[in-house]
């Protein structure tokens, strides 16, 4: 039976023969080395592959991971298989962005001919009958013969190994290396001598010997020809001596070993005795040291928090599928501790998932003192460790040591045997859609995971997502949040505003980017020397830059965009492309000199506060400037102005108020997932700070919205999802339908707009219904990079009848056409 293989490229499952000679079942989540291209590459089998035609395909070469069980488990090699057919992906593509452990191999290779093959038509450098290292030939010919069937192979797998420069011991320093030659005066002075020379030799005889003539030279004051008459009279000779060993060895005995001759003479010269490579590389040359090569010891890996102690009952429901949402996250994470503490000591495996970094240093603090407690080990495993750390964890979990998996989607196919639980936290974070490649979505992944392992999938996190509403589970109290909203679209002297807004204000007097309210608090944090964190809509200066007399906007050269504007560095730049234009002295249009800037982002805001509250240290963290804030994590007074960036990092510990600038940002987008974003993003703000309540003030011009609301009037967190998923089920939106994007794209716009409604022709030819396809209609970029998209979004009532609709676009059409299945951040 032939196997079916995938490689990290965007390219299907491949099927190979078995290696000559090897039978029994197929090793599903194994690792293979397969002939790709000339070369041996690793590719990982997914699963049997078609019979028909066996007899035509390559042979794998070797199974890599026989004897310790497979890399990955085969109920998540199948999950993820099915996952990437059912979305119409290349298997090579999926697995190359959710398996990032693995895909190199270190192995000693070694070729020899088949016995009585002749192997002279491949030229004169080939392989003999004798064993030889393969890496002597190259790959190409290899191949070559490989496919002929004429060269035996052989792998034996290597550790990875360090440079060590270790001293030797006296005992074993080789006796020549030991023994130096100097020049000692003879008991009696010629009587040839000269006057000269006779002082020469008195010096030599009261001094004692000296280890060259120029030594004995300077120490007797006469010249170098001198000394030499007395030896070439008799006068002096080369006596051998057993010297005592170098500072340099000395130091290396006490301190090292060291990992190289550099690191030897840099700490051996740091310490007072000199030494340079060279003189290291000497010393290693006649005896004193060993240059040698061992095995690494494995990389260290984070340390667990804190053992937990007795947890408290475990209230959590049993069900496949549940959710645990609201409080702040060390809340959470007590609630969920007694359920992961009954399965790990139950000898169970716990795989806990995270979107960011922030959220994943959270869990582990929270989370990986558990372990210790029911008597095994957590590791964690992301893209924050080295390619070493996450093999040395990944060999961890495959020998059953470390049974509580803490970290981003690269843990997804972790070898955890039979896992009793998957935490999804924050299910709803964007942050969990890869930006390229596949574009998973890795709760929809992680799903298919849990069920194949028949593990139950948890939803944890501050607000649960629409989708996640209908499953049980537990609500826990919302922290106490206090809310200011400065309505920008009422008159101040209305109620509602709060006591900070005075009657006397028009709405012009509002302020803005930085309100009248959120002014007076910030000088206010100035007097009293507290903290504050303003969150901006967007980096750079401005949204754009508009010509104040014809209103023309500098726009992007590849994309149908307006350039962002960057003070600091006088560029318009695009957020797209990365396209980047000095600011012109004039309006192309009109000829004007001036321009009017529009949509503050972070660099108007933090001027806008210097303005405001002078003396106030300000800071900035976004993409372009990420500012040192430990002066405000040590407590030091000063305001922060960032973009969403800022939740990664920790609450500054005297924060005591956080202003939203413009809420509607993240209101007016093209996504029906953008109020549910927006509401995500309150009640992430509200929990910010894990003790105190700092005020929240919110600006915005939808005071009314429900999503701000709810906060405002300190219901829970499920309020709001609840509302939102009742009103997707009248439009037939997630969770009670199965959306997938559809984007045509060419570089000629009526190209890719034909091309598009060809797909809405098939899929309508196939039996779609009008209400599942929508579309086609242009992006809201008209173009992007240079090219033309359009999209088609379909909507099916589950993923079955969602892979029937995409199967349809399995040919090949006049534009690229690709597929985005739960799409997120609009069309």
């Amino acid at each position: 039976m032939p196997w079916r293989v995938v490689v990290p490229l965007p390219v299907p499952a491949l099927d190979y023969a078995p290696p000559h000679g090897r039978g029994g079942a197929v090793p599903v989540g194994c690792r293979v080395l397969v002939p790709w291209r000339g070369e041996l590459a690793v590719a990982l089998v997914v699963g049997e592959g078609d019979p028909h035609g066996a007899h035509r395909l390559r042979e794998a070469v070797h199974v890599l991971d026989d004897e310790e069980g497979p890399w990955v488990p085969p109920p998540t090699v199948e999950a993820v298989c099915t996952w990437a057919r059912d979305a119409r992906l290349p298997a090579g593509l999926v697995w190359g962005d959710l398996l990032g452990v693995g895909w190199t191999a270190r192995y000693d290779h070694r070729v020899r001919a088949v016995p009585g093959a002749d192997l002279g038509a491949f030229g004169r450098r080939a392989p003999a009958e004798a064993w030889t290292g393969a890496r002597d030939f190259s790959p190409a010919l290899l191949d070559a013969i490989r496919e002929q069937g004429l060269l035996e192979e052989s792998f034996r797998p290597t550790s990875r190994t360090r440079g060590l420069v270790r001293a030797r011991p006296l005992d074993a320093v080789p006796a020549a290396t030991r023994i130096t030659t100097v020049l000692r005066a003879v008991a009696e002075a010629p009587t040839t001598l000269t006057p000269k020379g006779r002082q020469a030799w008195a010096w030599l005889a009261e001094h004692g010997p000296q280890a060259t003539l120029s030594a004995w030279a300077r120490g007797a004051g006469v010249g170098v020809g001198v000394v030499s008459g007395v030896v070439n009279a008799g006068g002096a000779g080369p006596v051998p001596v057993e010297t005592g060993p170098p500072a340099a060895w000395t130091w290396l005995t006490e301190r090292g070993p060291t990992e190289s001759l550099s690191a030897w003479a840099n700490g051996a010269t740091a310490d007072g005795v000199p030494l340079s490579p060279t003189g290291a590389g000497t010393l290693v040359a006649r005896g004193w040291a060993d240059a040698v090569q061992e095995a690494a010891p494995p990389p260290p890996l984070p340390g667990p928090g804190a053992p937990w102690l007795t947890p408290d009952p475990d209230r959590l429901p049993e069900a496949p599928a549940w959710r645990l949402h609201g409080g702040r996250s060390l809340s959470r994470f007590r609630t969920l501790a007694p359920r992961l503490s009954r399965l790990l000591a139950q000898g169970r495996g716990v795989l806990v998932l995270a979107p960011d970094h922030a959220t994943l240093r959270r869990a582990w603090e929270g989370l990986s003192g558990l372990a210790q407690t029911a008597g095994t080990r957590a590791v964690q495993v992301s893209g924050a460790l080295g390619d070493g750390q996450r093999e040395h964890a990944w060999t961890l979990i495959r020998s059953e040591e470390a049974r509580l998996v803490i970290g981003s989607y690269l843990a997804l196919t972790a070898p955890l045997q039979g896992p009793a639980l998957i935490v999804v936290l924050e299910e709803a974070s964007d942050a969990y859609k890869l930006p390229a490649g596949s574009h998973a979505f890795i709760p929809d992944v992680a799903a298919r995971v849990a069920q194949a392992h028949d593990a139950a999938l948890a939803l944890v996190g501050s607000a649960p997502a629409a989708e996640s509403v209908p499953l049980p589970g537990a609500v826990l109290p919302p922290p106490r949040a206090r809310v200011h909203v400065v309505d920008y679209a009422n008159p101040p002297e209305q109620p509602e505003l709060g006591p900070l807004s005075g009657v006397h204000l028009t709405p012009g007097d509002l302020g803005y980017p930085v309100s009248h309210d959120l002014a007076r608090l910030l000088r206010q944090v100035q007097e009293r020397g507290r903290q504050a964190a303003l969150l901006a809509p967007r980096r750079g200066y401005s949204a754009l830059l508009r010509c104040p007399t014809c209103e023309h906007t500098p726009q992007c050269r590849n994309c149908d965009v307006a350039l962002r504007f960057h003070q600091e560095t006088r560029q318009l730049t695009c957020h797209q492309c990365g396209y980047r234009e000095s600011v012109p002295d004039r309006c192309d249009v009109c000829g004007e000199q001036m321009w009017k800037a529009r949509g503050p982002g972070t660099e108007w805001i933090a001027q806008t506060v210097e303005r405001l509250a002078p003396g106030l240290p300000v800071y900035r963290y976004d993409r372009d400037r990420q500012d040192d804030l430990s002066p405000l994590h040590a407590g030091e007074s000063g305001v922060v102005v960032g973009t969403q960036l800022l939740l990664s990092q920790d609450a500054p510990p005297d924060l005591a108020l956080i202003g939203v600038t413009l809420a509607d940002t993240w209101l007016n987008l093209s996504d029906f997932r953008a109020s549910e974003r927006y509401h995500r993003l309150l009640r992430q703000l509200a929990e910010w700070h894990p003790l105190r309540a700092p005020l929240l003030v919110v600006q915005t011009f939808q005071a009314d919205h429900p999503a701000l609301k709810v906060l405002v009037e300190g219901r829970d967190a499920l309020a709001y999802p609840a509302a939102e998923e009742r009103a997707r089920a009248a439009l037939g939106y997630p969770p009670h339908a199965r959306l997938a994007q559809v984007e045509v794209a060419a570089r000629d716009p009526q190209r890719a707009k034909v091309a598009a409604q060809e797909v809405f022709d098939a899929l309508h030819g196939a039996g779609a219904h009008a209400h599942e396809v929508l579309g086609p209609a242009p992006s809201p970029v008209a173009r992007l990079r240079g090219v033309y998209p359009y999209h088609l979004l379909l909507r099916a009532r589950d993923d079955t009848r969602l892979a029937q609709l995409l199967a349809t676009l399995d040919r090949s059409w006049k534009a690229r056409v690709r597929v985005d299945v739960n799409p997120r951040g609009g069309l």
